[in-house]
């Protein structure tokens, strides 16, 4: 094949790019029938183009959504970039072997029915390997969504717009081993305007594994923070090794499931041994990855990175009109050891100037429920006037009468300081629509002041590494 620069950045063509910006595709296992997985992977496909080159294989059609069918991989008269099954796991083996020897060097199997099946279907999947090795074939999968890519727009996903709507472009990847996850991240991405870069489904790792792709994120310029998801580890050391030199330049973030000693669950459902979760203790420990507990972790801390600027230290102040959840805030920042911050004199004296005397200025700013959004503005300009103040917390109470929806607008100015600033806020239909708006101007929110305090602690762990 002719080599192309590639078009994920400005080097020489990485060899994994060809799964994320093909200019050729073959969609094996294609269908012409609505509502099958190998109609929908025709359809988003198309909508990537490919440069008009896709090809839909399948011998029992001659014509799938306006496209040429073949009934072979071989029959193709070009050069395959990307070739993408979805066929019973009995003639993968076969299939890979026709498009090994047709030249295809990159494959992702979505199907299933493979090693998460166990023993019996486990040959099927170790035959597809023997198979690809023999031509220098990478695969992603099998048992996997496969990819997506916010630049590129390639897209092997087999569900609908109408059902899942993609996110916008934007600097989180995320690697994962559960399809199922990766949708969930997606569609929490769309809802709070978090822009995706990329997305790898793993599935079974028959091949390509979180190394590589950790290795591939940590090269993309576009990519400013890996967000992991395994249930167990390829190569516990090679990731170790490979996590070290990647989170010096971007964080990772890892969400370890799986954890109970020799889970069955996870097992059986991409296939492979788990790892113990002490094991995860002393990856995070040596590596230089952020270890998180939750699912939803995970895509806070994400969304927080992506949004905000690292803080330089721990000192952390509230801005609040809702004592409760600040009391509670206060409580865990003391938990995590990250600084309540206490004010200097200097500070003290201009917030007692500028503000009302129904405020409460102790330890941290407390507007109380007769807040406006002039009271809320002032305190961000005088707290941002403190070099030691590193992160902002800031709790919104929309409901209150005598707050007006400029609340965001007041809270969105606090930004471009250096310094980050996340919220706390929940409410209904009225609220809803003003935290939408909040997340479009660039401030993460998020519904319990536990999970904003988590994701200002993910920003000032992540800040520590990089430094």
């Amino acid at each position: 094949m002719i080599k192309v620069k590639s078009s994920e950045n400005d080097g020489p063509k990485d060899p994994l790019d060809d799964f994320f910006s093909p200019k050729s595709i073959a969609i094996v296992g294609a269908s012409s029938k609505i509502g099958k997985i190998g109609n929908e992977l025709v359809r988003n496909i198309s909508r990537y183009k490919a440069n008009g080159r896709i090809y839909p294989i399948n011998p029992k059609s001659e014509c799938i959504l306006g496209l040429k069918c073949y009934p072979s991989i071989t029959q193709v008269e070009d050069n395959i970039d990307l070739a993408i099954f979805v066929a019973q796991s009995s003639i993968l083996p076969q299939l890979i072997e026709e498009a090994g020897s047709h030249g295809v060097k990159n494959a992702i199997i979505v199907s299933g029915g493979f090693k998460e099946m166990g023993d019996e279907r486990g040959h099927y999947q170790d035959q597809v390997i023997t198979n690809a090795k023999k031509h220098s074939m990478r695969i992603i999968g099998p048992n996997c969504i496969g990819v997506f890519d916010s630049k590129s727009k390639l897209d092997t996903f087999f569900y609908p717009d109408d059902r899942m709507v993609r996110p916008g472009a934007g600097g989180v990847s995320f690697v994962t081993q559960s399809g199922t996850f990766g949708l969930t991240f997606l569609e929490w991405a769309t809802n709070s305007k978090l822009g995706i870069r990329k997305l790898v489904s793993l599935g079974n790792r028959c091949d390509v594994n979180e190394i590589d792709i950790v290795r591939y994120l940590g090269r993309d310029p576009l990519t400013k923070v890996i967000a992991l998801h395994l249930e167990s580890f390829s190569d516990g050391r090679q990731l170790i090794e490979e996590t070290k030199k990647v989170s010096l330049k971007k964080p990772i973030i890892l969400l370890k499931t799986g954890r109970v000693e020799g889970s069955k669950a996870a097992m059986s459902h991409t296939g492979s041994m788990t790892g113990s979760y002490q094991v995860c203790k002393s990856i995070l420990s040596n590596s230089g990855m952020i270890m998180v507990e939750t699912f939803e972790e995970l895509f806070d801390i994400s969304k927080a990175i992506e949004k905000q600027p690292f803080p330089k230290g721990k000192n952390v102040t509230i801005v609040t009109n809702a004592a409760g959840p600040s009391v509670a805030a206060s409580d865990l920042l003391h938990d995590l050891n990250l600084n309540m911050y206490e004010y200097n004199p200097e500070t003290l004296k201009k917030l007692r100037e500028i503000l009302p005397t129904y405020a409460v200025i102790g330890e941290y700013v407390d507007l109380t429920g007769s807040a406006t959004s002039e009271d809320y503005k002032k305190t961000f300009q005088i707290l941002l006037e403190d070099p030691n103040i590193d992160a902002i917390l800031n709790f919104i109470v929309f409901l209150n009468p005598q707050l007006s929806p400029d609340v965001v607008e007041a809270t969105a100015s606090a930004q471009d300081h250096g310094r980050p600033i996340v919220t706390w806020a929940t409410g209904g239909e009225f609220a809803q629509k003003l935290i939408s708006k909040l997340e479009e101007l660039g401030i993460p929110t998020y519904p319990t002041s536990e999970r904003a305090v988590k994701a200002i602690q993910g920003l000032i762990r992540s800040s520590r590494n990089l430094r």
